[in-house]
């Protein structure tokens, strides 16, 4: 299937690795020009030539930090007008809630609500002149089935999910779509230290917690990152015009939820 995406331009938060890189190598081969965004500037070299190697458009790298201000400045000075946004910040750590006062809180809704808002802000009006936006963040199934452990992802995802909501439904009539992508586990680094902290609590190993944690999957194994990616490249599609203020699940039917 053609896409009809090719020489689109687009920016890729978190690109470095895990879910962003999916996302930015699945939308490279389909011909889009992509801006390959994260911190660490030697793993982001690496995504940015892996990727490049297997892509029909162009791709470059920016190491910026999208949680700053100063990091979404540079970000837009590199593509001022991305035609597709693929939000994406890391998670804050696991822990107590009991254990957490303000700053915890701050950086969490900092980090995973209000950067892809601004970042949002910063492109949606443009999408609109030019009758073209994909808009997507990443966020997490425990925005529908909370993680415990994970209580500051899952305020401030689910704080980003309802902002989403109440925006993303007017610009669909100029061709710009707004969706959310609901990883559940999905193979990554981020997994496999969770399964890693987990196994520090409880006294066993990684392995005999991932094979516990899959059995409650009902595909029963993580996802792969690169189905992931494919389906970021399938709803910034044409396609996919009639698709917005969704929350896409990407959990191997994990959620037991009709809604």
């Amino acid at each position: 299937m053609d896409l009809q995406i090719s020489a689109k331009s687009a920016i890729v938060c978190g690109a470095s690795k895990g879910l962003g890189k999916a996302c930015g190598a699945a939308l490279a081969a389909e011909g889009v020009n992509v801006l390959l965004v994260a911190r660490g500037e030697q793993t982001l070299a690496t995504a940015e030539a892996e990727i490049a190697a297997r892509s029909t458009g162009e791709v470059r790298s920016l190491a910026a930090d999208v949680t700053t201000e100063a990091g979404r400045d540079a970000i837009f000075a590199a593509c001022p007008h991305p035609d597709i946004l693929v939000n994406n910040a890391g998670g804050p750590p696991p822990g107590n809630f009991r254990d957490w006062g303000q700053e915890e809180w701050f950086t969490a809704v900092n980090n995973n609500m209000y950067s892809a808002i601004d970042m949002i802000k910063r492109c949606l009006d443009g999408m609109i002149d030019r009758r073209f936006g994909r808009i997507l963040n990443i966020t997490s199934v425990a925005v529908k089935q909370p993680v415990d452990g994970l209580g500051l992802s899952n305020g401030a995802r689910a704080g980003l999910t309802g902002f989403i909501s109440s925006i993303a439904r007017d610009p669909c009539r100029y061709n710009v779509t707004i969706n959310n992508l609901l990883p559940g586990y999905i193979a990554t680094d981020r997994l496999k230290g969770l399964h890693e902290n987990i196994a520090k609590q409880k006294s066993s190993t990684a392995e005999e917690v991932a094979s516990a944690l899959y059995k409650t999957i009902p595909a029963q194994r993580p996802g792969d990152p690169d189905e992931f990616g494919a389906t970021c490249a399938f709803l910034c599609s044409q396609q996919a015009a009639y698709i917005t203020a969704q929350n896409i699940l990407i959990d191997g039917g994990l959620y037991p939820g009709t809604l």
